[in-house]
């Protein structure tokens, strides 16, 4: 294994013929799935510079990218940036599932984790300069909306659907729960 480059945050690495992607300070990523008493799903919006425009996505971040946060697990992580971009805190989280972000590009490891009991403790947006922009959608017309956000030109991250494909399902006992 070869580094060709290394940012602050970034390596790109080369193994043999292949090049990819590696987060230098975290150990992956986490979306929550999180769906208050109401029915709504929680989403949230904000401009993404590598696409140059604004997505929607579920809540979400980067574990252990900064040195406060650089022991925290996947769960503690997901309660965080929870509360942080939606303003919600969970009472219950769970790992739903692991997978690679983008398995031909990066190495990256994203992790799905499903948050219930939810409780409104703020306004959410992010930290300082994320800028984002929280949705409460109700899960019976969330198809609906979705599709008037990508006619008025936002591009909608594919995890959202992963995620509603969760909603259907029940949590197992196999989940690791916090």
């Amino acid at each position: 294994m070869k580094v060709l480059h290394r940012g602050e945050f970034l390596e790109l690495r080369r193994e043999g013929h292949w090049e990819y992607v590696r987060r230098a300070k975290a150990s992956g990523s986490v979306h929550i799935l999180a769906v208050t008493d109401a029915q709504e799903l929680l989403l949230v919006q904000q401009y993404r510079v590598p696409v140059g425009q604004d997505t929607i996505e579920l809540p979400a971040g980067v574990i252990g990218d900064e040195a406060e946060f650089a022991e925290e697990s996947v769960l503690e992580c997901a309660r965080r940036e929870l509360l942080e971009e939606t303003g919600y805190q969970a009472s219950q989280v769970e790992l739903i599932q692991r997978s690679p972000t983008a398995p031909g590009m990066s190495s990256e490891i994203q992790h799905l984790v499903r948050a219930t009991g939810l409780v409104r403790m703020g306004e959410g947006g992010g930290v300082a300069g994320e800028n984002i922009t929280v949705h409460r959608v109700d899960l019976r017309s969330v198809g609906q909306w979705l599709e008037q956000q990508q006619g008025g030109g936002l591009l909608l991250d594919h995890r959202v659907h992963a995620a509603l494909y969760w909603c259907e399902k029940k949590p197992t006992d196999h989940s690791h729960k916090a």
